[in-house]
């Protein structure tokens, strides 16, 4: 018998499996689809041979968070590739702003802006790893270093605030910092968006925003061949309709959306609890495309060929203008569009001379448009002759996504709206946010904290809980990943 049962494959199911596997347990994961792996999984969409992410494709947080330090991916066989421009911001006109992982590259890049973006970025990148110990805590214990935490928070509050325009003169560098902070799906001049900028963009000018040789299926692939070794199992094409079929379970994870809870599991939750998942709010959605290119993407701005992740949407107005219309439900005439070209570093995602494209268009909660027609106008926008080099394209509406991972509630990628009170009480305001009010049953998804990506650090958390309350082992989860590796099961 399982000691404790995950439900749910995506990165921090996958972790938290790991720790209590590390830590003695025997573990069981179950994945409702073919592949594990959640937002992490790559495939072919298009064409034979053209490998294509299905939700994460670059990874700040694959060398940076706390799990993924202690866990040591390369370690585990995963080449993580940085390319040297992080993240790039086309404008009209031919310009960009690139954020270089050189910080220095990029102050130079930004003229008379440049000292501006180093009085920003180069206090952090200085101390990135307690930048980052700050933004992927559980958001319930006071910092350790206060000083940084300070200096985070203060610039948190300058670009989620009206004083978000005093520091640029330019509008590049502006743009630059506002196409980061609309990964939030939520207008950009928000405090969690502006939290999201500067983290990372302080980690892009650190370790860089990686992309895994050979696609993201690399890293949960790593973490399942982990488990398997301690003795654990993941079984796929097995959907859990009820938590009644775990009944001698001492401990089960859920890597799952609140609404999921509450599909298979509403009759054993009480009544003020469940109503407080079903006010549990879903943001902005993703309507992703994918194209094999028969070349490089030609972008008008030098850089941008260097670039791993593009952010497609202009001016910091244009930006604001659009995720407002996402806000209000409305799709934008020009949407935020994020590209991902992976093949600046790894020519394993295509065929020889050929290149996937990954992108994906910000829509309102549901959306069944397609709006394949608009991207491809963002992209010919700033790279003219885009539309010539498409071989196939791949369209998942969102509408659709949440047939491929059900966390995804109306296609909204980030499993719960980043709003302020959302940002500090995921799913629902409780001391402990993973623990449920059923006995031994905690959620470890991206709707609690610290939020979206591919970090595993909602999986830690939850597993230090149940480590404790349910074995009671008081190890540190990250000293069991940094210690020798245990012996099989």
């Amino acid at each position: 018998m399982a000691d404790a049962v995950v439900v749910g494959s995506g990165p921090n199911g996958l972790a938290a499996a790991v720790i209590l596997a590390r830590a003695g347990l025997a573990v069981e994961v179950y994945e409702a689809e073919s592949t594990a792996g959640g937002g992490s999984r790559t495939a072919e969409l298009t064409l034979p041979g053209f490998r294509h992410d299905l939700c994460a494709g670059a990874h700040p947080m694959a060398s940076a968070s706390p799990f993924f330090l202690a866990f040591d991916l390369p370690a585990h066989g995963v080449e993580l590739l940085a390319p040297e421009v992080s993240y790039a911001h086309p404008l009209d006109g031919g310009r960009a702003g690139l954020a270089w992982r050189d910080l220095d590259r990029t102050v130079e890049s930004l003229g008379r802006d440049g000292a501006a973006w180093r009085g920003l970025f180069e206090p952090m990148v200085r101390h990135w790893e307690a930048i980052v110990g700050v933004a992927m805590s559980d958001l319930r214990r006071p910092p350790r270093e206060l000083l940084t935490a300070a200096r985070f928070g203060l610039r948190v509050v300058e670009q989620g605030t009206p004083l978000w325009n005093l520091r640029f003169d330019d509008e590049i560098a502006a743009a630059l910092l506002t196409g980061v902070a609309t990964h939030a799906i939520t207008p950009p001049r928000a405090i969690p968006a502006a939290g999201a900028a500067i983290l990372l963009g302080t980690l892009a000018h650190a370790d860089g925003w990686v992309l895994p040789r050979g696609g993201s299926q690399a890293i949960p692939d790593a973490l399942i061949a982990e488990l398997e070794r301690l003795g654990g199992r993941v079984h796929t094409d097995h959907r859990i309709d009820s938590l009644d079929e775990f009944p001698d379970a001492p401990a089960i994870l859920l890597d799952l959306a609140p609404a999921e809870l509450l599909r298979i599991g509403g009759h054993r939750l009480p009544d003020r609890y469940s109503e407080r998942l079903r006010r549990f709010r879903y943001g902005g959605a993703a309507c992703k495309v994918d194209f094999a290119l028969s070349g490089p993407v030609p972008w008008a701005a030098e850089g941008c060929d260097r670039a791993g992740t593009l952010h497609l949407i202009g001016s910091r107005a244009e930006a604001m203008a659009a995720e407002r219309a996402v806000a209000a439900g409305r799709h934008a005439d020009r949407p935020y569009v994020l590209a991902i070209q992976p093949g600046v570093v790894d020519s394993t995602r295509a065929p020889a001379g050929s290149h996937t494209f990954y992108t994906y268009a910000h829509v309102p909660n549901g959306s069944p448009r397609d709006v394949s027609a608009a991207v491809i106008d963002q992209v010919e926008r700033f790279a003219p002759g885009f539309t010539d080099l498409i071989l196939a394209e791949h369209v998942y509406t969102a509408a659709e996504l949440p047939e491929h991972n059900a966390n995804y509630i109306g296609g909204d990628i980030s499993a719960g709206a980043m709003t302020l009170r959302q940002f500090l009480f995921r799913p629902a305001p409780r001391w402990n946010p993973y623990a449920t009010p059923i006995p031994g049953v905690f959620l470890c998804s991206s709707s609690t904290p610290p939020g979206p990506g591919v970090h595993g650090m909602s999986g830690l958390h939850a597993a230090r809980h149940i480590l404790r309350s349910r074995f009671d082992i008081r190890a540190d989860p990250l000293d069991l990943l940094r210690a020798p590796q245990g012996q099989p099961r």
